[in-house]
């Protein structure tokens, strides 16, 4: 296969994938006020992220050390190993109020105060 023939399948699989992320972006953005919505479209792009990781990628790592040292160089230059970030419960309670809170929990602070 030649450097061109590869070039081009490159660039064809690169539009394929920004026109799918595209696509993704803009059902995010209609769904942009419903957490329930995008929570599921984290969750999917989370699965898809795992699925890719744990077969075709493990599957396509390199058998000798020079070819591995290709690829852990292209990871350090090109900003490292991708990473879905996971929020935790207690980011998402600190932009709850007080009233929020109680709504959540009206027996808590009942019981807390007697």
């Amino acid at each position: 296969m030649t450097n061109n023939h590869q070039s081009s399948e490159i660039g064809s699989m690169e539009s394929v994938i920004e026109k799918s992320l595209e696509t993704l972006w803009s059902s995010a953005q209609e769904s942009q006020h419903d957490p329930i919505k995008l929570l599921g479209i984290l969750r999917r792009l989370e699965g898809l992220h795992q699925e890719i990781r744990d077969t075709l990628f493990q599957e396509s790592l390199p058998g000798n050390r020079q070819a591995l040292y290709v690829l852990l160089k292209d990871i350090e230059a090109n900003g490292g190993w991708p990473y879905i970030y996971r929020a935790k419960l207690s980011e998402l309670l600190r932009q709850l109020t007080q009233d929020d809170l109680d709504k959540l929990l009206p027996n808590e602070r009942s019981q807390s105060s007697q």
